[in-house]
């Protein structure tokens, strides 16, 4: 995986850089503004991974982010990343065209529109089991995360499919279905 990384705070740069070097990511640049960013994309054409680590939730900056094919996305506050280990993973999972999003942007994102989808119906477990698939968890990951059984992770994720109408279809996979409804 080849990264670029943009952060005006040079201190902060120098640091995400390091971790990640540190953990055998390869980092061609780094960049402290949005043309430096753009010129250092264009020229060493790293991916098209963007993971953004913010300091406060943009609404709707993170609704135009995952506007369209939410493939390699992710949204991270500064503030709560507690764990350089899970961040990497993060980093890693994004990189491999996954999702990572924070809890909180989940939520800000799902605000909005969480009342035509059937979302509302939903438990507090089914939303938050819910919430993990959309940082591209697997059900072992969420259930380590949650400290339940995988049997229970598959109870809370048919229950969260049934209440949103996605029944069984050999033509669509339900858990990106799923996903996809809860990002609104």
């Amino acid at each position: 995986m080849r990264v670029v990384i943009a952060e005006d705070s040079v201190l902060l740069r120098a640091g995400l850089e390091r971790l990640l070097v540190d953990e055998g990511i390869d980092v061609v640049a780094t960049a402290g503004d949005g043309v430096k960013l753009l010129a250092a994309v264009e020229e060493l054409q790293p991916g098209l991974a963007v993971l953004v680590l913010s300091q406060c939730m943009e609404d709707e900056y993170a609704r135009e982010l995952f506007a369209g094919d939410a493939t390699g996305l992710g949204y991270l506050l500064k503030d709560r990343v507690a764990d350089v280990r899970e961040f990497v993973e993060a980093v890693r999972r994004v990189g491999a065209g996954g999702t990572a999003l924070d809890p909180d942007v989940v939520a800000q994102l799902l605000g909005r529109h969480s009342r035509d989808t059937g979302l509302d119906a939903l438990t507090p477990r089914e939303r938050e089991v819910l919430s993990l698939m959309a940082e591209g968890r697997s059900n072992r990951a969420i259930a380590e995360k949650l400290v339940i059984s995988a049997g229970a992770v598959e109870e809370h994720i048919g229950n969260a499919f049934a209440k949103l109408g996605l029944e069984p279809d050999q033509g669509n996979h339900r858990r990106v279905l799923a996903v996809l409804q809860y990002w609104g």
